[in-house]
Formats: structure tokens, sequence, C-alpha cells
């Protein structure tokens, strides 16, 4: 049988809060553990200990392919891996060359960037559903650094081949630097390193990416001959010279595209028309790219009509070359902002995926992979890849059941790699461009955040428009660096102007409330309760501090203690409030439960405080610290008699109590066996 009290009650309905404890009894309430830190060579040691389920487990995080290809099951895959490999084996054919057309390189390359990627990543990836290859953001970002060898080659008589030669060596460089960089990344447990590009930079990036590629489309799209631009506002000097060069369209151009945008628009509407009756989704990029070949050889669409075609595939295979670097001082940047962009997408995407079918991936061993990738790819004179959105979403939707799909895709691109790439070499580049410029109309779409972010937030709407004007101005990769600095900038003004909210007691309960938004919550007499719901330090620690003191003197003036002294304190505070229960006259309860961290700045700010606040009377309490600010207070040297241990609480509540202990009691006793909120 349960115990009864003296009260007549069980010991589990006794009141909890008849006391107030302060953090040092509810240590001893509650025996708390200290936590040993490990010394260095301990660390390492425990690292670097090896045992045999300690290498299986490091081998089969390595190598994830070894975990789950041995429980392959051929019945129940292979013809989901089948169906979407397929699928999306034949999309990457039309984007690999589309996207090599961004990067300004053959053809031939963005096959090559189709192939050797999705073999690495079915080793060493972890997610099931993303296709890995060419993407057309990071073409276009790393086209902004090969038309520089355009700039430098104007006026100069070089052949064709050298300014292509020079383009493919800018490429490689920049990937194979990019690669290295992941993989420093990955040794430095950097794969939350994505995180710092928010959702408003990378759609606003991203838009502002979709804008700058079809406005390069232009010239391919009619014939018209114009530069590649580099420095500010490259998208507007391109349009000019479409505009001023519109009289010298081609015909013959303009017509293929018209047709070939008809087409492809009308069968993406089909598509989504009647995509649940579709066993799969009609490659309608390759039925266009088969026909336009075709009508390009009977109709001679180079000889009689002047329309710019995709010319020589070499057949085979490219052999690994390591990339010389010779340029890595001029392209760390840029191969900075694709390595950090393309491994965003591929660990937001991944985790998509992974919550949509409930299974686990590894952003860490992603970004590895994603490292394998680009280096390795970089030396078979590939150029950086991650994951496409698209091709994403039709493996998705096929079926695809493990990585498998993947090698199978791979296995496509090889057969056109080494036995009908040459078939392709008379399609118009118009087709191409208009391909490129119909799949963007998913990243088009996204202006309509701009509805969304002004309903929900607004500084992040502004973060989104600086994010699209900056790119749009300063070129993809100087973009991305201002975006990222602005939105470090309102994270900065967000706790700059967070303010101090006055809590006060919702009767009949232990739970406090902002006044402003609870009619019912009331102040307690003599007591200031005051929360804070931001990191506090150098920046902003001045503004919070005085904050809290101006808030204090209108305290002592709009909510003073009562007049009634009390009789008696309560036995469990008299011993650590002997001493402060003749000279505080107001109290100050500090609600520090949303405050993440305090810098050292802060902390000496916060103590000097204290110590004002009790040569005017008034005591200061530390309610709800989070452990690591406890430990800083604990460590503090600055701590005084007016800051010390027994002015730390577990909750507000606890704190409330210490303080009516001490104060003149007001005429309203507040109820101490209030329930938990």
């Amino acid at each position: 049988m349960d115990s009864v009290e003296p009260n007549g009650l069980p010991h589990y309905r006794q009141p909890y809060l008849t006391v107030a404890l302060d953090e040092a009894q509810l240590d001893v309430l509650g025996q708390r553990v200290e936590q040993q830190s490990l010394s260095l060579l301990e660390r390492v040691k425990t690292q670097c200990c090896c045992s045999g389920p300690r290498l299986k487990s490091l081998l089969l995080g390595f190598f994830p392919v070894l975990s789950w290809l041995p429980r392959y099951s051929i019945r129940e895959n292979a013809i989901g891996d089948l169906v979407s490999g397929i699928s999306v084996g034949i999309i990457q054919l039309p984007q690999g060359m589309a996207n090599a057309m961004l990067v300004g390189v053959p053809p031939a390359f963005g096959l090559y960037s189709s192939f050797y990627p999705l073999i690495i990543y079915f080793i060493f990836g972890t997610s099931r559903h993303l296709s890995i290859g060419t993407f057309a953001i990071l073409a276009i970002m790393i086209g902004s650094e090969t038309a520089k060898v355009e700039l430098l080659n104007n006026g100069v008589e070089e052949s064709q081949i050298d300014v292509e030669a020079a383009k493919v060596n800018v490429a490689v460089q920049l990937t194979f630097l990019c690669g290295l960089i992941q993989l420093l990344m990955y040794l430095l447990r950097g794969g939350g390193a994505g995180r710092w590009l928010s959702a408003p930079v990378i759609r606003g990036y991203t838009t502002a990416a979709a804008l700058h590629v079809m406005t390069l489309q232009l010239p391919l799209m009619t014939g018209i001959p114009a530069q590649r631009h580099t420095g500010l506002l490259p998208s507007a000097w391109t349009l000019n010279d479409v505009f001023h060069g519109v009289t010298s369209a081609v015909p013959g151009a303009l017509s293929v595209s018209g047709v070939s945008m008809v087409m492809l628009i009308g069968g993406k509407m089909l598509n989504e028309r009647f995509k649940n009756k579709l066993p799969v989704v009609i490659p309608w990029e390759l039925i266009l790219i088969v026909l336009a070949t075709i009508l390009s050889v009977q109709m001679d669409l180079v000889g009689q009509h002047t329309v710019q075609v995709v010319g020589d595939i070499p057949s085979g295979l490219s052999y690994p070359v390591l990339p010389s670097l010779s340029q890595a001082r001029e392209l760390f940047i840029p191969a900075l902002s694709v390595a950090l962009v393309s491994f965003s997408f591929l660990s937001a995407m991944g985790s998509v995926f992974a919550h949509k079918h409930g299974y686990h991936v590894d952003s860490s061993q992603d970004l590895l992979a994603l490292g394998l990738c680009n280096t390795i790819g970089g030396m078979f004179h590939c150029f950086a890849v991650s994951c496409s959105f698209s091709r994403s979403m039709v493996q998705d939707s096929t079926g695809v059941k493990t990585q498998m799909a993947g090698l199978v895709s791979a296995l496509l691109i090889l057969t056109i790699l080494l036995k009908i790439g040459h078939l392709f070499e008379q399609l118009p580049k118009a087709v191409l461009a208009v391909i490129i410029v119909v799949n963007m109309q998913g990243l088009m779409a996204q202006f309509k955040d701009l509805c969304v972010l002004w309903k929900s937030d607004r500084l992040d709407l502004l973060v989104w428009v600086a994010t699209l004007i900056s790119t749009l101005v300063c070129n993809l990769d100087l973009g991305l660096a201002v975006a990222v600095i602005f939105s470090l900038l309102t994270l900065i003004y967000r706790t700059q102007h967070s303010s101090t909210v006055v809590l006060g007691r919702i009767p009949n309960t232990d739970c406090y409330r902002d006044v402003g938004l609870y009619t019912e919550a009331k102040p307690v007499p003599g007591v200031t309760i005051l929360s804070y719901s931001s990191p506090i330090y150098f920046a902003n620690s001045e503004l919070v501090f005085t904050q809290i003191k101006q808030t204090v003197s209108r305290g002592q003036k709009e909510n003073p203690a009562g007049v009634h002294t009390s009789s008696s304190s309560s036995p469990s505070s008299s011993s650590s409030s002997s001493g402060r229960t003749s000279t505080h006259t107001h109290c100050l309860v500090l609600d520090l439960s949303s405050v993440t961290f305090m810098d050292s700045v802060a902390m000496s700010s916060l103590c000097k405080v204290a110590e004002d606040l009790e040569v005017q009377g008034v005591g200061v309490c530390l309610a709800a610290c989070p452990e690591r600010i406890l430990s800083q207070l604990q460590t503090q040297s600055c701590r005084t008699d007016s800051l010390s241990t027994s002015c730390l609480f577990p909750s507000v509540h606890h704190a409330v109590q210490r303080c009516l202990s001490t104060l003149p009691r007001p005429l309203e006793e507040i109820n101490p066996d209030a329930s938990e909120c």
C-alpha cells in the first residue's frame, strides 16, 4: 500500500513546490553527477583503438555498397531499378549534352560527367533516389569561368580547337579543386557546412541562376552572335547584344527553336495530365533530340539554313589525367562556391527523399561521395556534378528501389559513348538550348516564394530578393558570397533587435507568460520577471542589459512590494537569504531558458549589472539557465555575492518563491501548491 503522509495524502500526491529550490539544493536532491571531460590524448586513443567490430563498422560506413548489395533482392528490386535506371539514363543524354554547352565545352564531356560520377556514387553514396550527374546551376557557374578564356583570346588568332582545349582545362581544374575542397570538408567533419546556405539564399540564388541561364540561351535559339560577358550585369550585356543584333537572326534557328519549344512544352503538359495513367514518364527530350537530328540530316540545316549543330562527338572513354592546377589560385573562390552549392543541393534533396520514404542518409558520407565524384571525375575530364532535381523526381516516380538504378543509367550512357554517340553530331544546338530553357520552369516557379515570405517572414523575403539581385548584378560566384554575407547580417540583426519580455503569473498555476499577450498574467508584487529569447554576446549585450535596467527601474515604481513585512520566512530559505532579507526592496528574475549562449563579454556585463542592482537594493535571480551557462557562471571570475550559487534556480516559479520570502509580503499570498504547466 502507498504510504500516507501526515496531511492524509499519498506521497505521490504531495505538493512538490512547498519549498523554493535553488540549483545547489537541486543538485543535492537530484544527485547530480559531474561529467568528466577526456583529455586530448585520451580522445585520440578512443578514436584510434581498433577491434574487429569497429573495423567492420568503419569499412561498411566507408563503402555503403557493401552493406546493401549482398542483401539485394532481385525479385523485389530488379524491375523498379531497371525501369528507373533506363528512364533516367535516357534523360541524362540530352541534359548532359545541354549542360556541356552551358559549361562551354564539347557535348562529349557532358556524357563523361554523366557516366563516371554515377559509378562512384553507386559505391560511396547513401541515397537511393538521387540522380547524380550534370546540373544546370553548376554548369553555368563553371561556364562563367570558362567564358573568361574567350575574353582573353579576343583579338588573338587562335584556332577553335585551342580555345576549346583551354576551356576544358579550366573546367577540369575547377572540378578537381572543388572535389579536393569537399574531401577536406569531409576530413574536418564539415557535413553540416551546407546549412550555412539558408533556404531563401538557395532559392533566390537558383532563381537568379535560371534567369542567367535562359538569357545565355537566346543567342543559340535565335542564331544571333553574342559574346560571353563576365563582371557586373553579365545577363544585361547579353540581352543588349541580342537586341542590337535582332536583324541578324537566323530564320532556320528561330523555326527550330519555336517548333521544339511547342513540342516539349506540350509533351510535358501531357505527361502531367496523364501521369497517373502512364506506366513511365514519356521521355520527350529524347524524342525531340532523335527527331531533330533526323530532320537536320534530311533537310541539311547546316548547309542550307546555317543552323549551328553539335559537331564532332568522339567515341570511346577519356583516359585519366591528373590536372595541373596551374590556375588554382584564380579558381579557388569559384571552386569553393561550386563545392558549397553542389553539396547543399545534394544534402537538401537527399534529406527530402529519405524523409519521404523512411530511410536514413548520412550527409557526411554523401559529402565524401560527392568529393570523390568531382576529384576522380576531374581526372577523367568531367565537370562538377551534383544531384539533379528533375532527374531525381523521375527516378522517384518510376519506382526506384536502390542505388542499382544509378549503375543501370551509367551502363546506358556507356553504350552511347562507345557505339552511338556519333549519330548526334548533326543535332541543332537550338534544340539543346530549348531543352535547357523549358527545364528551368521549376526554378522560375520559385517566384511564388515572394507571396509566401511576405506573409510569413519579411526578413527572409529581403534575403531572397537581395540574393536574386546580387547574383544578377555580380555574377554567380561573387553574387553567392554577397548573398551569404547578407544572410549572416540579417541573423545579427535579429539578435540585435530581440527585446526583453515582461512576464506575469497566470492565477492558480505556476506558469509565467508575457503580460502583453495574456490579459490574466499578473505581475508579482515586488518582482520584475524578464525573459530574453536570443543569444547574448558582445554585439548586443550592452543593449540587452541597458533595457533590463530600464525595465527594473520602471518596475520599482509601477510594481512595488507590499507594505506588510513577513513575520517569518520559509525554513528552507532562511539560512541562504538571512543576510539579504533586510536589504532587498525589489527583485529581478531573469528567465534564461531561451538564451542559447553568452560569451565572456556578456557574462561580465551580467555580473556588473547584478552588482549595480544590488547597490540599489534589487536582488537578482537567474532561472532555467542552460547547462552551458551554468558552467560559465560557476567558473566566472567576476562572480560575487550578488550573483552566487543561491541565486540560480531551476525554474521561474522557484525563483519567484525565493524572492517572495525575502521581500515585504503583498496583501495577497501566492499559492505555492500550483500545478505544473
